[in-house]
């Protein structure tokens, strides 16, 4: 959309109730919309380092300076087409749309939650922090976001997930007072990316905020349900409305008045949540709100908070179900492809399960998920043939660079792996591979993007075609 279309598209009840919210600062943000919008991605730092991605990045980018992991990049790099991109190496994300991940500090080990988690932005950004230790239970009430969540988490190589496809008021009965830390970025009118999305925009209508407002009340309340004592909640939204904002926080504190709103380590753009656009609590201006006027991103409020008491670490061990005639074929493959570890962890039989001879690799800490609607419980390994392993492309996203020995790296310029994200076999140069045939893991740089079998100098492609670009 361009700039004085999207001026156009906005509902005037909209801009009057924003020039009462910002009296002498309303003229700077009306003009931020003739500004262009920002694109921002994310580094996905379980896999690599900010030091080292910014070495080997093959496009102009610049660091966002409120996101320890984030920078800027320019639309016409279109970083989505780089072979790093499917190596799970980065996420594209609205930088704004960064910051409320990395505002709760989240600890290897841990039990996290997600509650609105599609299309996984904060999600990948929580299980990143994991490190593969603890659980992340991401879960979107819409079956199509579900599957859209899955294939980004599965992209960033996240193992110890449960992706759940639920209700919150099921998961609430799952889960009460379980998780040490949720986040949740509820439904709203979405006024703050009116500049990204005209269609929102064009939707709008003064009534929308109360009746969503409604629903974030529930959500909260459903959320606090499963903290653990101790526990920290984040909850965000992308608008600017007082009521889905300060007045969903006023409503959690009025319920339950022992909260604590925590404050936010800031940045020079923050503005502070305001009192009396809720209950007139002073404690509400430890929240956030971000302008696009005031800094390289679109709108968002956000508020973290704790629940009163200690948290007490506890864990649920996964038991094994697999046979010595699985296991075999598994570790005939792994000794093929020489793998020493998966994702910076040894690896564990003990969480090995199969599901209709399809293998999974389950968190390292579970839960009793009866009765729960999911799509992924765990990182899928692969499937059990008769006498062999096919491993998975979620596997080969997992392994981290220098995991497995069997390995063809090339330039992350070289047409070749182009050619691989579209189904096609490759020729292979002596010495390149490290073996003459069998599996091997094409990698960008080191950087594993998916399996191939070698014979004859041709490595036949392994790519799923749903991952096809």
């Amino acid at each position: 959309m361009s700039d004085n279309q999207c001026k156009q598209v906005l509902p005037q009840a909209f801009l009057e109730r924003m020039k009462d919210m910002l009296g002498s600062e309303y003229e700077n943000f009306l003009n931020s919309y003739d500004s262009p919008r920002t694109f921002g991605l994310r580094v996905n730092t379980a896999k690599i380092s900010c030091r080292e991605f910014e070495q080997i990045c093959p496009f102009p980018i610049e660091k966002i300076p409120w996101i320890e992991n984030g920078y800027f990049y320019q639309e016409e790099s279109r970083p989505a087409r780089c072979p790093y991109y499917q190596a799970g190496l980065y996420y594209l994300q609205e930088p704004s749309a960064m910051t409320p991940a990395s505002r709760i500090l989240v600890e290897p080990g841990e039990y996290v939650l997600d509650l609105c988690a599609a299309p996984g932005g904060k999600a990948t950004a929580l299980g990143a922090m994991l490190k593969g230790e603890g659980l992340l239970v991401a879960n979107d009430i819409s079956t199509s976001r579900a599957r859209a969540l899955l294939r980004n988490i599965e992209l960033f190589g996240i193992p110890n997930v449960f992706v759940a496809n639920e209700t919150p008021k099921k998961l609430t009965k799952a889960f009460p007072q379980f998780f040490h830390k949720i986040i949740l970025d509820a439904p709203c009118s979405g006024e703050g990316m009116f500049r990204k999305e005209e269609a929102l925009a064009r939707d709008w209508t003064p009534e929308k905020s109360g009746e969503l407002a409604k629903l974030q009340r529930e959500l909260i309340l459903q959320a606090w349900e499963m903290l653990r004592p101790g526990g920290q909640l984040l909850y965000s939204t992308c608008t600017f409305a007082p009521e889905e904002d300060e007045g969903t926080i006023s409503f959690l504190l009025e319920q339950c008045p022992e909260t604590e709103i925590l404050d936010i380590p800031g940045y020079e753009g923050f503005s502070p949540g305001i009192p009396s656009f809720g209950n007139n609590d002073p404690r509400l201006d430890k929240c956030v709100r971000i302008f696009p006027h005031k800094m390289d991103g679109e709108g968002h409020f956000l508020a973290l908070l704790q629940k009163p008491g200690s948290s007490l670490s506890d864990s649920v061990s996964a038991g094994t179900r697999l046979d010595s005639n699985g296991r075999k074929w598994m570790e005939v493959f792994f000794s093929e492809i020489g793998m020493k570890s998966l994702g910076g962890h040894p690896f564990d039989w003990n969480r090995v399960e199969i599901r209709a001879d399809k293998v999974y690799y389950l968190p390292p800490e579970t839960q009793n998920f009866r009765g729960i609607t999911f799509l992924r419980n765990g990182l899928y390994l692969g499937d059990l043939k008769k006498n062999r392993f096919e491993p998975s492309q979620p596997l080969a996203l997992a392994l981290h660079k220098d995991e497995a020995e069997a390995v063809i790296s090339l330039p992350v310029n070289d047409q070749r792996l182009t050619r691989y994200l579209k189904g096609e076999t490759l020729n292979i140069q002596p010495g390149e591979a490290a073996h003459e045939k069998g599996w091997h893991l094409l990698c960008a740089d080191g950087y594993p993007i998916g399996f191939g079998k070698l014979v004859n100098q041709v490595l036949k492609n392994k790519y799923p075609a749903g991952w096809r670009v």
